[in-house]
């Protein structure tokens, strides 16, 4: 069966020097598909089923969805040709013809759904933020290792061709030593319930400026931050509205995010290092193309079969490909999206909240 978009995979990596390995292929067609449930009926949900739509069915198929709303479930079964639609998360947990759960639901449900899904044995492919707190990630994390069960945080940059070609330039030392990393990420987004509403887990660190804090911690391989210094201003409600982190490294290294609900950014990434620069254009967290050392590079995505809610959404087919590779290896955790980089990337943001004021009910709670 013909791949889309796998002759643009095979022309998308720069030029290597000797003995730096070949570029990363997907894997040769297998019999058995892996089959998804989908938990929850939202935008997020629709892009990752029209992105599996751009992978083979030989090795992807959605046979299942749940939303709280069975009518909701029914309508997205019969727009992307779904077998089944629940009324109930506990229905999907229990279908035995499901070998992993995407769960898209709003923030503040992540840590009951993630455990319904887990306690049934079910893989799961969390979207970010696995947790509204660092003590949610590590129940998570910890029911999932002690049920010997699947679980990764959806942060969909992290599987992007480019960012596989990131890690490798990063690696063979392109741009030397790492000095600066810069992010900025915003959209005017004030009109979203769910963002400006705390009990909905609103606030632009949980959406958005958690894609620049993991980038942060990919580049740097998980490097502990020596401090952390968050400035910026909250909504009426008590969620951040425009936030800014310097993170702070051993030998003079920092990476700084900005992030915002309020205005558009120019939503572009930069790594600087002592010998060179690696850019990402907007947009930087959905990456199709790369500058390295003023030298430009393409990626593009396979076009979507209907249309998408968010900017690159097909390329969520990345981390869905990643996700059976590791089921079908036996890994109970992703190599590239761990767990600890999940705590991490979660702790920072705790610390970030706390210099700000932002509270939930899940903090109270811990």
């Amino acid at each position: 069966m013909h791949q889309p978009g796998l002759e643009q995979e095979r022309r998308c990596c720069p030029p290597r020097p000797p003995g730096a390995g070949t570029c990363p292929q997907p894997s040769p067609p297998r019999a058995t598909a892996t089959r998804w449930g989908i938990c929850s009926a939202g935008k997020i949900s629709h892009d990752f089923l029209v992105a599996l739509k751009t992978l083979p069915a030989t090795e992807h198929q959605a046979v299942a969805i749940a939303a709280r709303d069975l009518a909701r479930a029914q309508e997205y079964a019969q727009k992307h040709r779904i077998p089944r639609a629940y009324g109930s998360y506990e229905e999907l947990a229990q279908d035995p013809d499901v070998d992993v759960v995407y769960v898209g639901v709003i923030n503040p449900k992540h840590l009951p759904v993630g455990r319904l899904f887990l306690g049934a044995g079910k893989p799961v492919l969390l979207e970010k933020p696995l947790g509204m707190n660092t003590a949610e990630v590590r129940e998570l994390a910890q029911l999932a290792r002690s049920q010997g069960v699947f679980l990764m945080e959806a942060f969909w940059t992290r599987f992007f061709p480019i960012s596989e070609q990131i890690r490798q330039l990063l690696a063979q030392g392109a741009v030397g030593e790492v000095k600066l990393i810069s992010v900025t990420m915003g959209h005017p987004m004030e009109n979203i319930l769910r963002l400006v509403k705390k009990e909905l887990g609103g606030g632009a660190i949980l959406d958005i400026g958690c894609y620049g804090l993991q980038f942060a911690n990919m580049v740097l391989t998980g490097e502990q931050p020596e401090s952390i210094i968050a400035s910026g201003f909250l909504f009426p409600s008590g969620v951040d509205e425009t936030t800014s982190v310097i993170l702070q490294y051993a030998g003079k290294r920092q990476a700084v995010v900005s992030c915002t609900m309020s205005v558009e950014l120019p939503n572009q990434a930069s790594v600087c290092g002592t010998k060179g620069s690696i850019e990402l254009p907007a947009p930087w967290y959905a990456p199709t193309t790369m500058i390295v050392n003023n030298q430009r590079y393409e990626c593009p995505l396979p076009p979507p079969t209907q249309p998408l809610n968010f900017s690159n959404g097909t390329g969520m087919r990345y981390e869905a490909q990643h996700v059976r590779e590791c089921l079908l290896q036996g890994l109970k955790e992703s190599p590239i999206m761990s767990l600890a980089d999940s705590e991490q990337v979660a702790s920072i943001m705790d610390k970030v909240r706390q210099q700000l004021g932002v509270t939930y009910s899940a903090d109270k709670q811990g």
